[in-house]
C-alpha cells in the first residue's frame, strides 16, 4: 500500500484516485475486524443465566455450551477444585471427560494444563487424583496431534512422580508391555520411550532389570530411527536407575551399538548420552570404550558428519575434564588442537592471512559454525582447567584473544557472560587479560555490554586485587585506558533506547570507589551521575544515577568536594524550578538517609527536605509526606530538640493550610504513623546534660546558702553599728551618721543581688509554688517570694546568647524594686526614732 501524503495535496484525477484506491485497501484491511463482531443471535446464544451456581453453570456450558465456553470451564477446573472439590468431581469432571473425545486442540491444551495444576496445587489426595484423573490422562496420551500428545505427556511424568508405586506398576508400566510393541503406533511407542525413562528412578534395580530393562533393550532397536533415538536419550536416566554395575553391563553396550547407528541422530543422542554418563564409568571403561568412541566422533566431524558439530563443542569442555586423567601427552595435546580449531571456524581470516582457498559458505553453514565458536565461547572457564591456569598465557591466550574479537555478537556475548569464570581461574595472573575487558566494555553491541556488567563489580575487584599492587593509585594504573572504556560505555548506554542496560549499568557503577581513586570519581563520573538525574526521561536510570552518586559522595572525604555536591543537590535539585527534579531530590534524600549517618542528614539536608512542605505541586508535597517517618527517624533527643519541633511545626502548617484533598489524607495517615514512632534518645548527650543540670542545682543551692550567711554577717554588723552609735558622744554624731549611711548602702545591695544573672530563665514569678517545679524563698524582703524553676530552665543556650541569661524584665524590676522600698523605708525609721531619742537625752 502507497503511503498517503498530506504535506502535499494534489486535486488531479489520477491522484485522486490513487487516494481512493488506498481508502479502499484500509477498508479491506477494516473488514475482517467487523466480521469477528458478534452478532445479536450469537449473543443471545453465548448468555448464561447468572442465578446460576458455579457447578451448575459449568455443567449447563459443558452439555450446550459452545467450544470457548466449554475450554472456559475447563481453565476454571482449579478454581472450581479450590470451592467445591465434591460437586466438581461428581458433577463437572464427568461432562469434561466426555467432551474430550470430540475436542478440539485449545480445549485438549487447556486440559492438560488444568489437570497438572490440580495437581500442584493438590487440591485433593492423591489417591482421589489417581482415580479421578488418571485414566483420562492416558486416554488422551496417544492423541494425533503431536502437541496435545506431548502436553498429556508431560501432565503425566510429572503425575508420576507423585504417584505410589503400586499405582505406577499396575496403572503405567504393565501397560506398558503392550504399547512398547512394534505393532504399536510410532506416537505409542515414542511414549513409552519417555515413560520408561521416567519409571527408571521409581523402583528398585531388581524390579528395573526385570521388568524394564528388556523393554528399553527392545526400542533401543526399533525400526524407527525416532524410536531409537528418543530411548537413546533416555538411557542416562535408566543407567541412573539400575547403577553403576547394570550400568556397564546392559547400558554401555547399547551405546557403543548406537554409537555406530547409521542415523546421524541416533549417534549424536549416544555421544551426549556417553558424555552425560562419564562419571559412572570406571577408568578402564573410560580408556578402552569411551575414549575410541569419542576419537572417531572428531575425526569424522570435520571429514563426513558435520551434523555432530555442534553438539561436539558444546560438550568438549565435559569431556576434556572427564577423561583428563586417561590421556596421554599426545591425546592432551591433540584435543586441544581440536579445540583451537573449532574456535576459529568458518573465520575467512586466520592468524592475520587471507585464505582465497575457501569455499564461499552456505548461510547454513555459516550459521552452524557461529554454534561452533559460541559454544568454544561457553566451554573456555573449562578449557582453562584443562590445561592449567599457568599456562594459560602460552596455550589459550590467542584463542581468547580471537574469541573476544570475533566478528559475530553471540560469540562476544559468551564471552563476556564467561569473563568473570576466566578471571577467577586465572587469579594473580588475570593482569595478561586486562585489554579484552577494555575492549568488550567499549564493544559496539548493548547486549555484549549488558553481559559483561553483569559481573562488573567482582571483575574489577579481580582486576586491581588480583596483582601485587595494593594503592588505590598504583590499582589505577594496573588496568590501562579503564576510565575512558567506562565512560564510553556509559554514554553509547544512555544514547541507546535500552534503558535497562544504561540503569544496570550505572547500578554496578557504584563499585568504583573501591576500585579507582576518589578524585577521578569526582572529575569524571560524579558530575556526571547528578547530569543524568537532572536531564534524562527515565524514572529507574534517574534513581540508579541518584544513588551512586550518593554512594560516590559517601566515599569522597574531601570537605570542599562534598560541600559543592551538597550545594549542587540543594540548589539544582532541592530548589529547582522543575518539580520532577524536586522529585529526584526526595528520591535522593532517601538514599542519603540509607548510606549516610543520622547527624549528617539532619546536618545538610533536614532542613531543606522541610522546606518543601511549601511546594506548590501537590505531588511533591505528596511524596514528601510519605517520605516524613523516615525523615523522623534520623532524629534523636535531645541533641536534634530544635529540628523535631521544625518537623511538628511543618506538620501543623500542613494539616491546617493544605488544600489538596489527596495531599490531606495522606498527611492525616502519616500524622498517625509519627504518632506512634519513637524517637531514638543520645544516652550519651542526656548524661551529660543530667551530670549539668545536676551541678547547676548544686551550685544555686551552695550560693544562696552563702547569700543567707552574707546577709546574717551584714544584720549583725548594723546592729553593733546601731549600739555604737547609742554609746557615743555628741561630737561623733556627723560621723556616725555617714558610717550609717555607708552600712544602710551596703545592706541594699547585698538584698537586691539575691540571684546570680547565670540562674535564669525564669518565666513567671507566682506566689504559689508550682506543682512540677520547685520553690525558692529570696531573703532580704518583706515576705519570701515563692519561684518555680523546671528543668529546661537551666538547658544551656546557643552561641548567639553569649552563654547568659537574665530575669523577665518585669519580674526583675517588680521584685527588687519592692525589695528597695522595704529596706529603705525601715532604715529610715529607724534613723528618725535614733534622732528623738539623743534630743531628749541631751536636752
Amino acid at each position: 500500500m502507497r503511503p498517503i501524503i498530506f504535506s502535499k495535496m494534489d486535486f488531479s484525477h489520477s491522484s485522486l484516485f490513487g487516494y481512493i484506491e488506498d481508502l479502499q485497501e484500509l477498508t479491506i484491511i477494516e473488514r475482517p475486524v467487523r466480521r469477528s463482531l458478534k452478532t445479536p443471535e450469537e449473543i443471545e446464544r453465548l448468555t448464561v443465566d447468572e442465578e446460576l451456581s458455579d457447578i451448575e453453570r459449568a455443567v449447563y456450558l459443558l452439555s450446550s455450551g459452545q467450544d470457548i465456553q466449554g475450554t472456559s470451564v475447563v481453565a476454571n477446573l482449579p478454581v472450581l477444585m479450590r470451592q467445591n472439590p465434591a460437586e466438581t468431581l461428581r458433577r463437572v469432571l464427568p461432562k469434561i471427560r466426555e467432551v474430550l473425545h470430540v475436542a478440539g486442540v485449545e480445549m485438549q491444551l487447556t486440559a492438560a494444563v488444568s489437570f497438572l495444576t490440580v495437581l500442584q496445587e493438590e487440591s485433593v489426595s492423591i489417591h482421589t487424583y489417581s482415580h479421578s484423573f488418571l485414566h483420562i490422562i492416558l486416554q488422551n496420551l496417544e492423541h494425533r496431534d503431536a502437541g496435545v500428545s506431548n502436553a498429556w505427556l508431560e501432565t503425566l511424568l510429572a503425575v508420576i512422580e507423585a504417584l505410589p508405586k503400586e499405582t505406577v506398576r499396575h496403572e503405567i508400566l504393565n501397560p506398558l508391555v503392550s504399547k512398547a510393541q512394534l505393532s504399536q503406533t510410532l506416537q505409542s511407542r515414542l511414549v513409552s520411550c519417555k515413560i520408561m525413562g521416567k519409571v527408571a528412578n521409581k523402583f528398585e534395580a531388581h524390579i528395573i532389570k526385570r521388568e524394564v530393562l528388556p523393554l528399553v533393550k527392545s526400542l533401543c532397536q526399533d525400526v524407527e530411527y525416532e524410536v531409537r533415538t528418543c530411548m537413546c536419550r533416555q538411557l542416562e536416566h535408566v543407567a541412573r536407575g539400575i547403577g553403576t554395575e547394570l550400568t556397564k553391563t546392559v547400558v554401555l553396550p547399547e551405546l557403543v551399538e548406537l554409537a555406530r547407528d547409521e542415523g546421524s541422530s541416533v549417534r549424536l543422542a549416544a555421544f551426549e548420552t556417553l558424555v552425560n554418563l562419564l562419571d559412572m564409568f570406571d577408568a578402564d571403561d573410560r580408556s578402552q570404550t569411551v575414549l575410541p568412541l569419542v576419537k572417531s566422533f572428531c575425526e569424522k566431524s570435520f571429514k563426513a558428519d558435520e551434523s555432530i558439530l555442534v553438539s561436539l563443542s558444546f560438550h568438549l569442555g565435559k569431556l576434556c575434564n572427564g577423561l583428563y586423567g586417561i590421556f596421554t601427552p599426545e591425546q592432551h595435546l591433540r584435543f586441544l588442537e581440536f579445540y583451537k580449531k573449532l574456535s576459529t571456524l568458518g573465520l575467512q581470516q586466520e592468524n592475520g592471512h587471507n585464505d582465497n582457498q575457501l569455499h564461499l559458505q552456505t548461510l547454513e553453514q555459516e550459521k552452524k559454525y557461529i554454534s561452533v565458536r559460541k559454544n568454544c565461547a561457553y566451554n573456555f572457564p573449562a578449557m582453562i582447567v584443562f590445561v592449567d591456569p599457568k599456562n594459560f598465557h602460552l596455550e589459550l591466550y590467542s584463542i581468547f584473544f580471537c574469541l573476544c574479537h570475533d566478528p559475530e555478537v553471540p560469540v562476544r556475548y559468551t564471552m563476556a557472560i564467561s569473563f568473570f569464570e576466566v578471571a577467577k581461574l586465572l587469579n594473580s595472573d588475570v593482569y595478561t587479560i586486562h585489554k579484552e575487558l577494555v575492549t568488550l566494555l567499549q564493544d559496539e553491541s548493548l547486549e555484549v555490554l549488558d553481559a559483561l556488567v553483569g559481573h562488573l563489580p567482582e571483575i574489577l575487584e579481580l582486576m586491581t586485587n588480583g596483582g601485587e599492587n595494593n594503592g588505590s593509585e598504583s590499582k589505577l594504573l594496573s588496568i590501562p585506558d579503564l576510565i575512558p572504556a567506562l565512560t564510553t560505555a556509559e554514554q553509547r548506554a544512555a544514547t541507546s533506547l535500552k534503558w535497562r542496560t544504561h540503569e544496570k549499568l550505572l547500578q554496578k557503577y557504584a563499585c568504583l570507589p573501591h576500585i579507582i581513586s576518589s578524585d577521578q570519581i569526582y572529575y569524571r563520573f560524579l558530575h556526571r551521575m547528578l547530569t543524568i538525574i537532572l536531564t534524562n526521561n527515565v524514572l529507574p536510570v534517574q534513581k540508579a544515577a541518584a544513588r551512586t552518586l550518593c554512594v560516590y559522595l559517601r566515599y569522597n572525604r574531601k570537605q570542599e568536594q562534598r560541600h559543592e555536591v551538597i550545594q549542587k543537590l540543594i540548589e539544582q535539585l532541592g530548589q529547582g524550578k522543575s518539580y520532577w527534579n524536586r522529585l529526584r531530590f526526595l528520591d535522593t534524600c532517601e538514599f542519603i538517609m540509607e548510606l549516610f549517618s543520622k547527624s549528617f542528614f539532619c546536618k545538610y539536608f533536614f532542613l531543606p527536605v522541610l522546606e518543601l512542605t511549601h511546594d506548590p505541586v501537590a505531588n511533591v508535597r505528596m511524596k514528601l509526606c510519605c517520605l516524613l517517618p523516615k525523615v523522623k527517624s534520623t532524629l534523636k533527643i535531645p541533641t536534634d530538640k530544635h529540628l523535631l519541633q521544625q518537623l511538628e511545626l511543618c506538620i501543623r502548617k500542613l494539616l491546617c493550610q493544605e488544600k489538596d484533598k489527596d495531599v490531606l489524607t495522606i498527611v492525616k495517615r502519616t500524622v498517625l504513623e509519627l504518632d506512634r514512632m519513637e524517637i531514638s534518645v543520645d544516652a550519651e548527650q542526656l548524661e551529660k546534660e543530667k551530670q549539668k543540670n545536676e551541678g547547676r542545682s548544686t551550685n544555686i543551692n551552695d550560693k544562696m546558702f552563702e547569700k543567707k550567711r552574707r546577709d546574717s554577717k551584714t544584720s549583725s554588723v548594723l546592729a553593733k553599728s546601731i549600739n555604737l552609735s547609742l554609746s557615743g558622744s555628741s561630737s561623733g554624731t556627723s560621723a556616725g551618721k555617714e558610717e550609717k549611711k555607708s552600712k544602710l548602702v551596703r545592706s541594699q545591695s547585698f538584698s537586691t543581688q539575691v540571684l546570680h544573672p547565670k540562674y535564669s530563665n525564669i518565666d513567671k514569678c507566682p506566689n504559689k509554688s508550682s506543682a512540677t517545679g520547685y520553690t525558692s524563698s529570696v531573703p532580704g524582703m518583706g515576705k519570701s517570694c515563692m519561684l518555680s524553676f523546671n528543668d529546661d530552665s537551666f538547658r544551656t543556650h546557643s552561641a548567639g546568647n553569649s552563654g547568659n541569661a537574665a530575669f523577665p524584665s518585669s519580674c526583675s524590676r517588680s521584685l527588687f524594686n519592692s525589695a528597695d522600698q522595704k529596706n529603705n523605708g525601715s532604715k529610715e525609721s529607724q534613723s528618725r526614732k535614733m534622732s528623738i531619742k539623743n534630743r531628749k537625752s541631751n536636752s
